[in-house]
């Protein structure tokens, strides 16, 4: 089987590494920042050097494309290049540079291909300068309004709109990905989680991206001193707040196992150790590929009483999704090429978004993962051996060939 050439990719991987570099081996390369954007000048230099043509969209997406024999849509692999601060290296730019050097695999091995093939870029994915993640795929696939995402503002007050119109970036409307022009996306992403590693497997053939629930509960209580106050008087918001999260851990441990879920963010008012505190919000984000399971979890979160140890409670639903389920044709594809090559594999869903999902709506999709050393990701620590990398893009390669034969 043709494979793409290693120590081209160790290349691509060394030389992105250094935009937006820091001094323990990871980068913040946050969305259309200077370091941003001299990647992805590198990029588009890199693609025009292959012969692809590029064109980017009016939310900033790259599509570099090499011409097929064949007037006929596109078929794209690709991911972002943006990072959380002080990230790593793999998630999302690895999804790109192993798409491009699948794209110069097929170049240098005058590999014919039917349809067109398209690396792209989406641009801010993590959502860490401008909120909300995935965003662009969001504003294509029409699960974000623009004009409101246009108007969202970093921590120094620029808007995205602002970043955009500076970028360069910034193309027309009408190369947006769509139905017509483009029939397929692959995307490959390290897997941000232990679970490959620890199986010892190669690839990850993912069947989709699980669905979630993200609710805000808010205590309120009342401030008195803590030292003249009896405990029995005490209306102690984070007591009830601490109590509540303990409820719900326990309630959600009976579920299924494969569930996660996590209290990630607690605000805590005043939050001065000599003052009882009298206003508390956290946060519960909880994961499932079943709905049921989903349901379960909302049962759960809405049996909390209006009133804990003397306190108020509250909640409400700040966001949630349902389950996405990959093209299964072209999920069979990658387990097939992986089985081909000699690598090892599972079937697994994807517990964090990827902009695969989004576009899932518009064309058929999947996603490949490799692994993730130590389970390492968003942090500087993240890392995937070069072998791995290697049999992703390979994997890539062939499951793009495949779909280009069907």
């Amino acid at each position: 089987m043709i494979t793409c050439d290693e120590l081209r990719l160790k290349d691509k991987i060394d030389t992105f590494a250094t935009f937006g570099a820091l001094d323990n081996g990871g980068i913040t390369r946050l969305s259309l920042s200077p370091a941003a954007l001299a990647a992805r000048d590198e990029f588009c230099k890199r693609c025009r050097t292959l012969g692809m043509e590029i064109k980017t969209d009016d939310m900033a997406n790259i599509y570099a494309t090499l011409k097929g024999d064949e007037n006929l849509p596109a078929i794209m692999m690709g991911s972002h290049m943006d990072s959380v601060v002080q990230g790593g290296n793999y998630d999302g730019i690895l999804g790109v540079l192993t798409a491009l050097e699948a794209a110069e695999t097929i170049v240098a091995e005058r590999i014919p291909h039917r349809h067109p093939i398209t690396v792209v870029v989406w641009t801010n994915e993590e959502g860490a300068r401008f909120d909300p993640a995935m965003m662009s795929s969001g504003v294509i696939a029409g699960k974000f309004d623009k004009k409101l995402m246009l108007e969202s503002k970093d921590k120094e007050g620029t808007t995205f709109g602002e970043a955009l119109e500076a970028s360069g970036y910034m193309g027309d409307i009408k190369n947006r990905l769509n139905r017509k022009d483009y029939m397929a996306l692959v995307e490959l992403h390290v897997e941000q989680g232990p679970v490959l590693e620890a199986e010892e497997k190669d690839i990850g053939i993912v069947e989709g991206v699980v669905g979630m629930v993200n609710y805000e509960f808010t205590f309120i209580g009342q401030a008195d001193h803590a030292g003249t106050t009896p405990m029995k008087y005490r209306k102690d918001a984070l007591f009830a707040a601490a109590n509540v999260i303990r409820y719900l851990h326990d309630e959600l441990d009976k579920l299924d196992s494969n569930l996660v879920y996590t209290t990630g963010r607690m605000n805590v008012s005043p939050n001065i150790h000599t003052i009882i505190p009298d206003y508390v919000k956290f946060t519960l984000d909880a994961r499932h590929q079943d709905s049921k399971v989903i349901n379960q979890v909302v049962e759960i979160i809405k049996s909390v009483p209006n009133e804990v140890d003397r306190c108020s409670v509250s909640c409400k639903e700040l966001w949630s999704r349902k389950t996405v389920a990959f093209c299964e044709e072209f999920v069979d594809f990658v387990e097939k090429n992986t089985n081909e090559y000699g690598y090892s594999s599972m079937r697994m869903y994807s517990g964090p978004g990827h902009d695969a999902q989004f576009i899932a709506d518009i064309i058929p999709t999947t996603m490949i993962f490799v692994p993730s050393q130590n389970g390492h990701s968003h942090c500087e620590k993240e890392f995937t051996p070069l072998e791995n990398c290697f049999k992703g893009a390979n994997v890539l390669l062939q499951t793009i060939l495949d779909i280009d034969k069907k």
